[in-house]
């Protein structure tokens, strides 16, 4: 599993649903000269453990364009010279899956995973807790009203490295707040396996990540979008 959708870099190997082996720094973006060092490591691992890969999954983004285009570039070579599918996983998805796994929630919460960028704009989508999108993946603008209409009946939790933006613009009782929630490599297992499971394997020759750049900023209007 390969993650170089934001500053992290990470790389971790799996075997009957346990993370057997990871490595990563926080200290980016420095994809380049550690993701071939991480992905070296990894692979004298699997050789010393015997393990044989059954396939490689990378973050899918939505994130930086190099970051992405580093990962998917590595991670399509893998899987071109191993011989095995390559799995698409959502960076945005990954951020959800952690925090579920670490916090005991409500069942009616939403989750709000953010991911920085310039000025108010943050990348983003809100998602119930069976990863069923509420909001669409998207660009956002935000300001002291962007989530009003869905705080009047219901709790949204947010986090990631652009959730700061929203605790400095407006609060709210309905409104939570989970530091130190990042996309890593050794958090992609759930959906990893969910997708080698249902055989939900992207074109190793196609497959193309979701880069911020592809999206345009909006003020999403939600009031329309939980009412469809």
């Amino acid at each position: 599993m390969i993650e170089t959708s934001t500053r992290p870099c990470s790389v971790a190997l799996s075997q009957d649903f346990n993370v057997e082996w990871h490595e990563e720094t926080l200290e980016g973006p420095n994809h380049a000269s550690v993701l071939g060092i991480y992905v070296e490591h990894a692979i004298q691992y699997a050789r010393e453990q015997s393990m044989m890969p059954d396939a490689v999954a990378v973050s899918a983004g939505p994130g930086s364009y190099t970051g992405l285009r580093i990962g998917v570039s590595e991670a399509k070579g893998l899987a071109f010279g191993l011989g095995v599918p390559l799995i698409a996983v959502s960076t945005l998805e990954t951020m959800v899956s952690t925090v579920m796994f670490l916090h005991d929630l409500p069942e009616d919460a939403l989750f709000c995973p953010m991911i920085d960028a310039r000025r108010m704009e943050v990348y983003t989508a809100l998602y119930d807790r069976a990863l069923h999108p509420v909001e669409p993946v998207g660009a956002r603008v935000l300001d002291e009203h962007s989530y009003d209409e869905v705080l009047r009946d219901r709790e949204i939790w947010f986090f990631g490295d652009g959730a700061d933006k929203c605790r400095d613009l407006f609060n709210h009782p309905r409104m939570h707040y989970i530091p130190g929630i990042r996309p890593m490599a050794r958090e992609m297992l759930a959906l990893a396996y969910k997708a080698f499971r249902n055989g939900d394997f992207a074109d190793t020759a196609y497959f193309t990540p979701y880069y911020l750049k592809d999206f345009v900023a909006t003020k999403p209007n939600l009031d329309k979008i939980l009412k469809g």
